[in-house]
């Protein structure tokens, strides 16, 4: 349970941290109530972690030779490409990530007839929701609940992505000037690395 959570918290608050949903949480509090945002951006966060470790239960269900090659595969595909990203990455990169929330966000604002807090509400819980689906960290979240313990996955993983969008609420605009984006991808390169290291050992 201990391991579950550590992992999960672990791997999601420095995967995070710099990704696009987090600046879409910086970018939305700026313009809106910051509760508000924190709400709807990570209750979507929590709807999308909840779904990875339900799913994760299900790939348990498969033979389980296949299934420790296939998650030490992953972790260590998934480490490599962030190494590389992070060795090949330019400073400009975070300002990728910036540009990608800021467009999402005006195409959201575009549609949206009315600024009520149910519809603030609303736009946050969509794009967030929209944004990490498919992520890296949606396929390792689901990875982690076929291996470890699947309630303490989701309760780290929850807890890191709260973290992070209190960050991001808080005091996103100064932090976010502030981040390394490639320091963090290094980082989560390794952290990713560790992951298939541990299920290569622990598979013998």
């Amino acid at each position: 349970m201990l391991t579950a959570f550590t992992a999960g918290l672990l791997l999601i608050t420095i995967s995070e941290l710099g990704d696009k949903t987090f600046f879409i949480a910086v970018i939305l509090a700026m313009k809106h109530s910051r509760k508000l945002v924190f709400i709807g951006v990570a209750s979507a966060l929590a709807s999308m972690t909840i779904l990875s470790v339900l799913f994760g239960q299900l790939v348990s269900l498969l033979p389980q030779n296949y299934l420790k090659y296939a998650e030490i595969t992953l972790f260590f595909a998934f480490g490599i490409k962030l190494l590389y990203q992070g060795i090949k990455m330019s400073d400009s990169h975070c300002d990728k990530e910036v540009d990608e929330a800021k467009e999402a966000i005006e195409k959201a604002d575009l549609q949206r007839k009315s600024k009520t807090p149910l519809a603030i509400l609303i736009e946050a819980f969509t794009l967030t929701f929209v944004a990490e689906w498919g992520d890296r960290t949606q396929i390792a979240t689901i990875a982690l609940a076929a291996r470890y313990n699947a309630v303490g996955v989701a309760t780290g993983a929850v807890l890191g992505h709260a973290l992070c969008t209190a960050i991001a609420v808080i005091g996103g605009k100064l932090i976010a000037g502030r981040i390394s984006e490639r320091q963090l991808t290094l980082a989560g390169g390794c952290l990713f690395l560790i992951f298939g290291i541990v299920a290569a050992v622990g598979g013998v």
